[in-house]
């Protein structure tokens, strides 16, 4: 297969057109903003993919124990992931990827990597990775296994490669309640008991989504707390003069569905990154970008990571929106 023919079914629409914007109003809160996935799809390919995996597979390479961690007892549901996974890539996109199943042995082919490999679908010992690993290789979502037992949620696995700030080798084994107890607010005034019960209601068949938002210093996507020195050092670097430049906002689509055979959830997160200078091509966007920040609760930007420069970035969205938007009112 030629290049061009692999391109003709990637959305190359330039990233303002294609970027999930994550606010519907001039506010944010935290809530349970989930909404039914339409269609029921966990991933998607971009341009930035070769870029992307080639980020993830340096990741896996030099911090593995960062970016992969799982119980022996969610080997099971790994597979069935990697099934779910390879079906949605080989119908959705089958000149990218293609499976050939002749009873257990599998034969996979990413045709954007060149890659192939034959396996024994249940056999870990046959893959050259545990499989939510493996699969994990070949899609720009990070891959979290939230085990279903006992009346609650816990993180049993997950290929982490792009995190906001957060840990799977720390949060391995935690409660739903416990991974999200640093979240201010969200975790005290009842909304996580509620998110979760949610969640523990969810059925086969009838996945849901929702958008996540922080700022990052950079076009950095592993933001890990352990190489905290590579990336939080960068916030002291920001001046009104490349406020634009440098400061991004990053999006998280986060999709999760309920594993029929398991009983666990899948929650695949599709991370984007844009900087301030791009999304001023959206004047609606950028006038809106600008009430949410000025409406933010201080526990809300602290928890994110941004209150430091936070007003920098206000000031510099003051001066250049137009008064029409009504930015200066």
């Amino acid at each position: 297969m030629t290049k061009k023919m692999l391109m003709n079914h990637i959305d190359t629409r330039p990233l303002i057109e294609r970027f999930s914007f994550p606010f519907k109003s001039d506010s944010y809160r935290y809530s349970n903003n989930a909404e039914s996935l339409v269609p029921p799809f966990a991933l998607t390919v971009t341009p930035e993919y070769q870029h992307e995996i080639s980020e993830k597979r340096r990741i896996l390479t030099n911090r593995k124990e960062q970016a992969f961690q799982s119980f022996s007892h969610s080997i099971d549901a790994q597979w069935e992931i990697l099934e779910m996974i390879v079906d949605e890539m080989t119908e959705r996109y089958p000149s990218y990827f293609s499976i050939k199943k002749m009873g257990n042995i599998w034969t996979f082919q990413n045709y954007l990597l060149n890659e192939v490999c034959s396996f024994v679908y249940g056999d870990s010992t046959s893959l050259p990775y545990e499989p939510l690993d493996f699969i994990g290789r070949h899609v720009q979502e990070d891959l979290v296994y939230l085990g279903n037992r006992d009346g609650d949620l816990y993180m049993d696995a997950g290929q982490l490669c792009f995190p906001a700030n957060w840990s799977i080798a720390f949060n391995l084994g935690m409660t739903f309640t416990e991974f999200h107890s640093p979240v201010p607010h969200f975790s005290n005034s009842g909304l996580v008991e509620k998110v979760r019960n949610f969640l523990l209601r969810m059925e086969p068949g009838n996945p849901w989504t929702r958008l996540n938002w922080t700022l990052t210093v950079g076009h950095i996507l592993d933001t890990y707390p352990e190489n905290y020195d590579e990336w939080g050092s960068k916030k002291e670097q920001i001046t009104s003069e490349n406020v634009a430049e440098l400061v991004h906002l990053r999006v998280e689509d986060q999709r999760l569905f309920r594993l029929p055979k398991s009983n666990g959830i899948l929650f695949s997160i599709h991370t984007s990154l844009i900087s301030i200078e791009e999304l001023q091509k959206n004047e609606e966007w950028l006038t809106r970008f600008y009430y949410v920040l000025t409406d933010l609760p201080d526990y809300i930007s602290q928890y994110k990571g941004f209150i430091s420069y936070k007003d920098k970035i206000i000031q510099y969205l003051k001066e250049i929106l137009p008064t029409k938007s009504g930015a200066s009112k």
